[in-house]
């Protein structure tokens, strides 16, 4: 282990509904960042947990005829159930009703109170009771057809509400916040955000209302029980009180020191200013160290909406689980959703991504791999003393491929090192199918293992950089490899020194890896023709002489590459078998990507004339699937040689 620690924090969530995909998204990022550390080496504390006070608890437990703690007691254990099922690796769950939390707010106050940051006064103004917000309408408010304020985030009606209010001199910070943007520019990731926030700065900060006194579910206010700390101020203190900040025993002190400042904390768009702006300030106020960053996700949208619980739109986790396999939803929110910006939810990509990804791609090149060695005898994988020029080849790629990875993953841009370490994949499956190790089981076994130890390195290299996404997937692979990840160990300089000296021994599947959903998109009705005429053919119908004018053949996609000048078409590098290497011209660029295409097994149209377009010959057609909104190639179901015919 080296000697790094890294301090992750997820957003504490309101236990006013159980949690759905939006919340697993943030929580899911936290646990992939945390993972990552834990797999380069590094002392890790992740904490999540649950923000159990304030006026919106006290009204959904009010409406339940419960009291607020009996009902925050009932939801929070959905929380912890959800996250062990998705295998989220939290360290601690803190709850702002625990009593160690109480005591550091209440330390945290006092401190701001004797050095004069806080002071009583009025407080004027509309609010939002969802968000738990104070909200300045400014001159340009936002109003529904009856003329009622609306609040920016959440879009639901303000309150207007007057009330005595200790307030938190946050516009005595203002230089300093702008001081510490200016020098601290990746702050927060990605950047745009950060220029939100500075402009917001440099608008002009107002004193923030640190208190409630119409709002009795809280931590009372110190020194004024007749008021409770604002929801916020309570809230954020949430990352030093699960530290040990507040506490006096010696071992919380040290726990203190220890962890922080926070190393990456998570959160969504939408509470990006309560976390880049008033709590540095509050840290500054403490005289403590700011967080190194702050990364700040979009919105997951169904259709064109945020998903929430209040829209009613959210996706169960739970169901999706049950479905699809926890696993499986991990990775496609991060391969689907980009940390930068808005991402969409759906199901039909869900299930498309679990078949084509993980099922067909990755699936497949793991079972083949371990089939063809173990049937032919090679259950010990020696690495040899050289590599062959393509098995050298595909090494310098898989080094390549960590690099990259390496780099996205750092910065929180899960979903292009996710899109790049896929790419390695089909390259590895397009090695596999070029070297046709079944003919060297026979014609060459010194070759036809080396490519089988080229292969295991690379499958090995795959599931130690996806451990953090799926951990079991990835561990159940390895163990078909003979490997297991030891943590406390920094994988970093392995996987970068990428030596591919190792031996394997390899061990068949109980079960495939990975296996194709059965779907459930929901299809609508279609009107059924009347059965009184007979429907007509769409097209001329064709005779079996001149249906056998057409040789269509089984061939492996090498190599797919963009043309140029062409916004629609791939030059493809087409392994036809007996019929040699093809140049084929698809035209498929604005619907498929290229990894959708290297390493697979699709069907040709042969004997096709050749035709040129852009200036280059093609020599043959691939067939499509095209229901006028989806375009899927005929992807062969099982290894099949190149050239074999289709009748």
């Amino acid at each position: 282990m080296n000697n790094k620690k890294c301090y992750i924090t997820t957003p504490i969530y309101y236990p006013n509904a159980k949690p759905h995909v939006g919340t697993l998204y943030s929580t899911l990022i936290a646990d992939v960042v945390a993972r990552w550390h834990r797999l380069m080496g590094e002392d890790v504390r992740f904490v999540t947990g649950t923000d159990e006070h304030g006026q919106k608890i006290q009204e959904k437990a009010e409406s339940l005829g419960l009291a607020p703690q009996a009902f925050v007691d009932s939801i929070v254990p959905a929380f912890k159930d959800m996250w062990n099922k998705y295998e989220i690796s939290f360290d601690t769950f803190i709850r702002t009703t625990d009593t160690a939390h109480e005591q550091a707010v209440t330390a945290w106050i006092k401190k701001l109170q004797e050095q004069g940051d806080i002071y009583k006064s009025t407080y004027s103004g509309w609010y939002c009771v969802p968000c738990e917000t104070f909200v300045n309408v400014g001159s340009d408010p936002i109003k529904n057809e009856q003329g009622q304020y609306l609040c920016p985030t959440c879009n639901r009606s303000l309150k207007e509400i007057e009330e005595e209010s200790y307030f938190f001199r946050l516009s005595a910070y203002e230089d300093k916040l702008l001081k510490f943007y200016e020098e601290h520019p990746d702050f927060v990731t990605p950047r745009e955000r950060l220029h939100e926030v500075v402009a917001f700065v440099k608008a002009g900060l107002k004193d923030l209302s640190i208190s409630r006194k119409t709002v009795s579910w809280g931590i009372p206010f110190p020194g004024d029980p007749s008021h409770t700390v604002y929801v916020w101020a309570d809230a954020l203190n949430n990352y030093l009180s699960a530290v040990g900040y507040g506490q006096t025993s010696p071992e919380a002190q040290a726990e203190f020191a220890k962890w922080w400042p926070a190393d990456v904390q998570v959160m969504a768009k939408d509470i990006v200013r309560f976390h880049a702006i008033y709590w540095p300030a509050f840290l500054m106020a403490a005289g403590l160290p700011l967080p190194k960053k702050l990364l700040v996700h979009g919105y997951v949208l169904t259709g064109q909406q945020k998903m929430s619980k209040s829209l009613g739109n959210a996706y169960d986790p739970g169901q999706l689980a049950e479905w699809y396999g926890v696993e499986q939803v991990r990775y496609y929110l991060m391969r689907q959703i980009p940390i930068s910006q808005d991402g969409h939810f759906d199901l039909k990509d869900l299930e498309e991504r679990i078949n084509a990804d993980l099922a067909n791609n990755l699936g497949n090149l793991l079972n083949r791999t371990l089939t063809l060695a173990l049937n032919n005898g090679l259950s010990t994988v020696n690495s040899p003393a050289t590599y062959e020029a393509t098995s050298a080849a595909l090494r310098e790629r898989c080094e390549e491929a960590y690099r990259l990875y390496w780099e996205e993953m750092n910065k929180g841009y899960f979903h292009i090192g996710l899109a790049g370490l896929w790419q390695f994949i089909s390259e590895v499956n397009a090695y596999f199918h070029a070297q046709q190790p079944w003919v060297l089981a026979k014609k060459n076994p010194e070759l036809f293992a080396e490519v089988i130890a080229a292969v295991c390195h690379s499958l090995n290299a795959i599931a130690t950089m996806l451990w953090p996404i799926m951990p079991s997937k990835m561990t159940s692979l390895l163990a078909s490899l003979g490997k297991r990840l030891e943590l406390g160990t920094n994988y970093e300089p392995i996987l970068r020194e990428n030596a591919w000296t190792q031996s394997f021994t390899l061990t068949k599947q109980d079960e495939p890896l990975f296996v194709r959903p059965e779907t459930h998109v929901l299809v609508e009705e279609q009107p059924v023709a009347p059965v009184s005429a007979p429907a007509q053919p769409a097209v001329p119908e064709i005779g079996i002489e001149d249906f056998a004018k057409v040789q269509l053949v089984v061939g492996t996609i090498l190599s797919c590459e963009p043309v140029k000048g062409s916004e629609k078409l791939y030059k493809l590098q087409v392994d036809l078998g007996k019929l040699g290497m093809r140049q084929i011209l698809s035209g498929v660029a604005q619907r498929l990507k290229p990894e959708d295409l290297i390493g697979k097994q699709e069907v040709f149209v042969a004997n096709l004339k050749p035709r040129k377009m852009m200036g280059l010959e093609s020599h043959g057609m691939m067939l499509l699937a095209d229901n006028g909104e989806y375009l899927r190639p005929i992807v062969v179901d099982g290894k099949i040689d190149n050239g074999s015919t289709v009748k």
